[in-house]
């Protein structure tokens, strides 16, 4: 009777304890979320619009994990046009196939149809990060914020904050943004589709129409330090951001941790993410915080948003209320370059033992980068017309009519070309005021790197008809380090020498500035696709990898400026970055369903087949 309940315990009793520990630890790691994308009315400077929302909210759901944990998100499209949704600043650790740019590494979830995301953290990515809309510009409204913790039992490497808040800066844009976006794009100009309000979460704050009554408040005790997580959303704008009386310490971007640094106000690109600690030790009231553009656009120009958004820090206790809450007289003002620009060399990295910092110090592939506003001549229904265009190296960027990702693992000809150039095809005085002709070439171009290749990439301003801004670029898949960053037209033989190889800050996103240039490298360790007929049987899909390896293909990683209308006009490119030679160092399989490619991109100006033929028939004169 005893080795029969022996034998009860371990036959059954302990598998099954077991399973269930195994079940629950995995339950703990794991996490599921339904995102619904539909129609929601919202009430704004007095007027109500419908806008596309995740889960009827805006901004919408917060991702909340530990480090080291796995997400899966469920997009369900209830709206009335195809979407993707993009886990911005997540490195999706050998999984392109959920990274989410729109004919990129995916083609649109349609309407009345789903597709659930695998979100793949980097086992060092901590702090914040966030998701939005990937296709066309519906990130205006469909967006939200990832919070990573400290994997559990672990803690900050500073004093334990004692509360947390977050704050989502985004755009707010009059009447029906869809039907004015496809309006915008089809009447083929330049001219100007804004915002015309900034938001924090969700709120415009007192400064404006029918504002107030909703302005967001944040409400906080004396004397205790907060962790404030800062997340800039918005579609086209840098923005300047402070609070009244109160100084912040910067001690994270974009997912990774920073030294300490204290300032009393702070510029943050769309794209990019700021952890400060605030310390609540002013007299009991309310306090503005506030956010207004950094505008580095030719100062003549005066029809930009000049709206600053406020929400108020108000202090828990028993006191008269102000009649109108103090504002943050160091906020700068809108053409303030010397406060942008001089905010951008203030951050360095952690590094220390528990975050370390691993610069390429030999690099194999060396990429000199124009960034520039150019034109581009097209036929548009029969007609020669001319639009303005953005673009990298001179080359405008065209979405193809398929993923590029499926056309690579596929062996797709005809959908891009290899030969993204690493340097442009001239050289003048970028920040000068006479350039050559500013004719772009409309072609889709990626570049392509071998896995553990060390890069870096200089990124020089110019300053091609006049139209000269910041650019916020960021790469997907990947984080790179800041190792140089200057004004002027950058100087091979000078200007490396003041590299920073020791604690540059870690970035997904980094403002190229106005009359400038920035220095990145990043080791390209985050591959794409394999084919492997045979990765239902692993050890012979192994064995064709170890002995064939040449056959084996990459995943693709897009890189853009982060102004939406930049995008749209062409300033992006692609990696192709090829895989390690183990199973392990190369891309994960497809999942079994990926959205069809049969509706294609709204982000096109010209169907095109060879991108030498299009640019024979562009009027360079």
């Amino acid at each position: 009777m005893g080795m029969k309940k022996m034998r009860f315990l371990f036959e059954v009793l302990v598998p099954a304890l077991l399973t269930g520990m195994l079940a629950s630890m995995a339950e703990g790691r794991t996490h599921y979320y339904d995102f619904v994308l539909k129609e929601t009315n919202f009430t704004r400077l007095c007027s109500t619009k419908s806008m596309t929302t995740v889960n009827d909210s805006f901004p919408g759901p917060v991702i909340r994990i530990h480090r080291g944990d796995l997400v899966y998100v469920n997009v369900h499209n209830q709206d009335d046009f195809g979407v993707t949704i993009h886990w911005h600043g997540v490195k999706q650790t050998r999984n392109p196939w959920s990274d989410g740019p729109d004919h990129i590494t995916q083609c649109r979830i349609q309407p009345g149809t789903n597709f659930t995301y695998k979100v793949i953290f980097g086992e060092d990515q901590e702090g914040t990060l966030w998701w939005h809309a990937h296709s066309d510009w519906t990130r205006a409204t469909v967006h939200g914020a990832i919070v990573i913790l400290p994997t559990q039992g672990t803690t900050y490497p500073f004093p334990k904050p004692d509360g947390e808040h977050l704050l989502v800066l985004a755009s707010w844009f009059a009447g029906d943004f869809n039907e004015e976006y496809e309006e915008y794009l089809s009447n083929q100009t330049g001219t100007s589709f804004d915002d015309i309000a900034f938001t924090i979460n969700g709120e415009p704050g007192d400064l404006v129409a029918c504002g107030g009554e909703t302005t967001h408040r944040w409400l906080v005790d004396y004397g205790k330090t907060y962790l404030l997580r800062i997340v800039n959303v918005v579609v086209n704008s840098e923005l300047f951001f402070a609070i009244s009386e109160h100084n912040l310490t910067i001690v994270g971007t974009d997912g990774t941790y920073t030294k300490p640094r204290v300032t009393s106000y702070i510029m943050i690109a769309p794209g990019q993410t700021m952890d400060v600690l605030i310390t609540t030790n002013q007299s009991l009231g309310h306090y503005y915080m506030a956010a207004r553009q950094f505008v580095t656009f030719d100062p003549s120009i005066t029809g930009f948003n000049n709206m600053t958004a406020t929400a108020i820090l108000q202090y828990r206790g028993n006191y008269p209320p102000p009649d109108v809450p103090s504002f943050p007289i160091n906020l700068p003002l809108f053409h303030d370059l010397d406060s942008g620009l001089g905010f951008l060399s203030l951050l360095r990295s952690l590094a220390t033992p528990e975050h370390p910092v691993n610069v390429p110090l030999n690099i194999t592939t060396r990429m000199f980068v124009t960034a520039s506003i150019n034109k581009v001549n097209y036929t548009f229904e029969g007609t020669e017309v001319s639009h303005f265009a953005a673009s990298l190296n001179n080359i405008t960027f065209m979405d193809p009519t398929s993923s590029i990702l499926l056309a690579y693992y596929r062996h797709t000809s005809g959908v891009y070309t290899t030969d993204f150039p690493d340097y442009p095809p001239s050289y003048y005085n970028f920040t000068g005021d006479t350039y050559p002709p500013p004719m772009s070439v409309l072609a889709t171009k990626v570049k392509v790197l071998n896995y553990n290749e060390s890069v870096e990439i200089v990124v020089q301003w110019t300053n091609l008809l006049g139209q000269g801004a910041d650019h916020p670029l960021h790469l997907h898949g990947y984080t790179f380090y800041v190792v140089g960053m200057g004004r002027g037209n950058f100087n091979n033989e000078t200007d490396p020498k003041g590299y920073n190889l020791v604690d540059p800050p870690e970035r997904n996103t980094i403002t190229v500035p106005k009359n400038g240039w920035v220095a990145l490298r990043f080791l390209a360790n985050n591959p794409g696709t394999y084919e492997c007929f045979l990765r239902d049987h692993f050890q012979g899909c192994r064995n064709l990898f170890i002995n064939h390896s040449q056959f084996f293909f990459t995943g693709v990683w897009l890189w853009h400026c982060h102004f939406d209308r930049h995008l749209i006009w062409g300033m992006d490119t692609a990696f192709i970055v090829k895989n390690g030679e183990t199973p392990e160092t190369s891309i994960l399989p497809p999942p079994a369903y990926m959205p069809s490619c049969a509706v294609q991109s709204l982000i096109r100006l010209e169907d095109f087949q060879d991108s030498v033929e299009l640019f024979n028939e562009i009027n360079v004169n």
